[in-house]
């Protein structure tokens, strides 16, 4: 697999970030903060940030800013991770219904703050891109690298999406249990589709006490409904 996949295939697999603004109060300095983030259609972090936080004052004075993309919490040095490089610009509440419900799909514990005016959504529009995926694993990527091929604007998944996950998780459940068992040798008691795109999909997977998730890959790109029926039963034949 080469480096640009890679990347994007790690990007697409976490939801744990740290936000670097340019200050406002202390001009010249990076200011960091937690940033949990979820991904567009067109695989650009969306971040939910209240208009009182340091890092949105700093935002509105100066977009450019760096998010970094990280999975798990033991050796983070020896994990891959992923900078992102672009500008970040708020979301206007007329275009983010759609966007609300599939944020809230993986967060959904961040319920409350749309109970709170301030909040907004942002989308960080990725510049650049410094991937490591460890030793001797590393490379700058432009925009173009890291999301070729991907043109949400020319597909309709995005508008299919939430039918094709209701549909998934009220009639095939039993397919991603067998999913789970398949792709990642986990034994699942429930497990639900969080959300599908053009490169995969995303199941929050019971194990024992637990709830984690799943990251799947799609062996071709997937643009519509059809596609995903497609695909999604070709995975299901190989997991009987």
């Amino acid at each position: 697999m080469n480096l640009n996949l890679e990347a994007r295939k790690f990007l697409r697999s976490t939801r744990s970030g740290i936000l670097s603004t340019h200050s406002v109060r202390f001009e010249g300095y990076p200011f960091g903060s937690v940033a949990p983030f979820v991904l567009d259609h067109n695989c650009q972090p969306i971040i939910l940030i209240s208009t009182i936080a340091e890092h949105t004052k700093n935002i509105q004075l100066n977009p450019k800013v760096s998010l970094l993309a990280f999975a798990g919490d033991e050796d983070l040095q020896a994990g891959a991770r992923l900078t992102l490089l672009g500008e970040a610009s708020k979301i206007f509440k007329e275009h983010d219904a759609d966007l609300r419900a599939r944020y809230l799909r993986y967060l959904p514990q961040a319920a409350s703050y749309f109970d709170m005016h301030d909040f907004a959504f942002y989308r960080i529009h990725i510049y650049q891109a410094r991937y490591i995926g460890g030793f001797g694993k590393m490379t700058w990527l432009s925009d173009i690298d890291l999301l070729d091929g991907i043109n949400a604007a020319n597909s309709p998944l995005a508008s299919q999406e939430s039918a094709i996950i209701e549909h998934m998780n009220q009639d095939h459940v039993h397919s991603m249990l067998s999913y789970c068992r398949y792709f990642h040798q986990v034994e699942a008691s429930h497990a639900q589709m969080l959300g599908i795109d053009y490169d995969g999909f995303d199941v929050e997977a019971r194990i024992a006490d637990k709830n984690i998730y799943l990251r799947f890959n799609f062996e071709q790109p997937v643009y519509d409904a059809q596609a995903a029926r497609m695909a999604l039963v070709a995975m299901s034949k190989l997991a009987l």
